[in-house]
């Protein structure tokens, strides 16, 4: 599947970035064969550490987190111990909600997503802690004003009562405008190598039948910073192109797809078309002309089972990863 049409030789750039390190929690009630508790930690969208309510511990992700945590084991104990500890604050909070809201039965989750970006040109730094509940928002914490914000009447009691502890938000400005960026400089330099590089993808033009979109799929690259485009006489399209979001591989890469609909494309103007792909802070493009002879379809045998293997390749780790959100907590919490 790693066929590349046109490849032009990428340079190695330096570049800044905004660095995150972001946790996520969620408490699920009501889904059967799934952990009550999850939790992920990610530096830069990459995770670097996962526990659940299943293993009742924390776990490195990555070789070079392994690394850090061999040299400075109070730190996984740490991550443990607040894996564990929210995984009580957390069940005692759905129910909680459930209480108020008169939730009886059914499916219900509880998440929270924190942690903090800081550039490294510019020396930035922004906190964000962060609640949902079944899908919507719920309340969250304001680091100018030291209040909570509440989008629904559900969540006015919470705020009420949390803008009350006043130690509480205290605590939570220190950690997220100091703490956090600390833990987040040093998971950067220590991850560096990994999270620092830039990989070139596999580009392939893929179409479903003779009258589907051509699908420019572009899989392998890092960052996820990166932009897919069509362009005829190279000028960028808009019209009958639809971009596809960026999703995980399995690996830590990324891939994405951007799909041309062929109506408007007439036979003698198909070498005026071209996919682009562009990877931030890399110089040159991959451009892949549009041409029959280098689509891959599905109907024919050989065609079919390349197709499988990319939508495996696709879906499969994005659910994966879909699932996996979560994390290990600063604090134990107040109920909500």
């Amino acid at each position: 599947m790693r066929n590349l049409f046109v490849l032009l030789l990428f340079c190695p750039v330096a570049f800044t970035v905004k660095h995150s390190l972001k946790y996520f929690l969620t408490a699920t009630s009501g889904v059967p064969n799934f952990p009550e508790f999850v939790g992920a930690a990610t530096v830069d969208d990459v995770q670097v550490g996962y526990c659940d309510s299943n293993i009742k511990t924390a776990k490195p992700k990555q070789d070079w987190m392994r690394k850090l945590l061999k040299h400075d084991p109070q730190h996984l104990e740490w991550y443990a111990l607040k894996c564990s500890g929210n995984q009580q604050v957390f069940r005692a909070n759905i129910d909680s909600l459930k209480q108020r809201l008169n939730q009886s039965g059914g499916v219900h989750i509880l998440q929270r997503m924190n942690g903090c970006e800081w550039d490294d040109e510019t020396g930035e730094v922004i906190g964000f802690n962060q609640y949902g509940y079944d899908g919507e928002d719920f309340i969250a914490l304001d680091l100018e004003t030291l209040t909570w914000t509440a989008p629904t009447p559900q969540a006015v009691m919470t705020k009420l009562r949390w803008d009350t502890d006043k130690a509480r938000l205290e605590y939570n400005k220190n950690y997220y405008i100091q703490k956090c960026p600390d833990w987040l400089k040093k998971y950067v330099e220590y991850g560096k190598s990994f999270l620092q590089r830039t990989e070139r993808p596999s580009v392939s033009l893929l179409q479903k039948t003779p009258s589907s979109p051509v699908s420019c799929h572009a899989t392998g690259f890092y960052p996820e910073r990166a932009t897919l485009s069509w362009r005829k006489d190279g000028e960028e399209l808009h019209e009958d192109v639809e971009l596809g979001e960026i999703l995980p591989n399995h690996d830590g890469t990324f891939q994405m797809s951007a799909e041309l609909k062929l109506s408007s494309v007439t036979p003698e103007d198909w070498s005026r078309y071209t996919c682009v792909f562009q990877l931030s802070g890399v110089k040159q493009e991959i451009v892949t002309k549009l041409d029959k002879a280098d689509i891959r379809t599905n109907w024919a045998e050989e065609s079919s089972h390349m197709i499988v293997s990319i939508f495996a390749a696709v879906f499969v780790p994005a659910a994966i990863a879909a699932a996996g959100l979560i994390v290990y907590c600063r604090r134990r919490r107040r109920g909500i």
